[in-house]
């Protein structure tokens, strides 16, 4: 099975800083596990947009991108619900 690479914007470096210690985790294990499946069972196509899905995390989100020619998987942004379409 193919591994795709993770890259990870600096926005999103700085929001998963700035988690709390449990949801930092759970954050980090759901994006190492986009390397292996980078379509997991719930994740959403965000509608106006050609590449940029979504993943839940808890009551966090990740926004990320999938280049599906180079194997590369950028997450984007990482938030509350609440505030991370903003």
């Amino acid at each position: 099975m193919t591994r795709y690479r993770i890259q990870v914007s600096r926005t999103a470096e700085r929001q998963i800083k700035k988690l709390p210690l449990d949801a930092r985790a759970q954050v980090v294990r759901t994006v190492q596990g986009l390397a292996v499946d980078p379509f997991p069972t719930g994740c959403r196509k965000l509608t106006g947009y050609d590449d940029v899905f979504r993943v839940r995390a808890g009551p966090f989100r990740i926004l990320y991108s999938v280049n599906g020619g180079t194997l590369i998987v950028i997450v984007l942004k990482v938030g509350h619900r609440r505030n991370v379409y903003r």
